[in-house]
């Protein structure tokens, strides 16, 4: 009996040392691809952060493109009975949804 726990203990003992060879394996693969992903993140913000590649950022992107623009919720409101109505001749449920838009109450929250 204690024959067979000592056998049994040893081949586990076996299984356990290929197991933590493999995962030794992996994590120094993990660590080198983690390693050389810090590098090149470190030398793309270099790149980035060069009087070159802002020169060509505003070349290619001039700042109005990224102007962002407020739309009140009455044109909003009025977009959207615009494509409900000409939706309306398709599908009659749209009138619900019209009313409700076209209703004086803020919203439904």
């Amino acid at each position: 009996d204690t024959q067979e726990a000592l056998v049994a203990d040893q081949k586990y003992l076996k299984e356990l040392e290929g197991n933590c060879e493999t995962k030794t394996a992996e994590w120094e693969e993990r660590k080198n691809t983690r390693a050389e992903e810090l590098v090149a993140l470190a030398d793309t913000i270099k790149i980035l952060n060069d009087d070159d590649a802002l020169e060509l950022f505003k070349a290619t992107l001039p700042s109005p493109s990224l102007l962002q623009m407020t739309v009140s919720s009455r044109a909003v409101r009025k977009q959207a009975l615009v494509a409900l109505r000409t939706a309306r001749r398709s599908d009659p449920r749209m009138d619900l949804i019209m009313l409700a838009l076209s209703g004086r109450s803020k919203n439904f929250d």
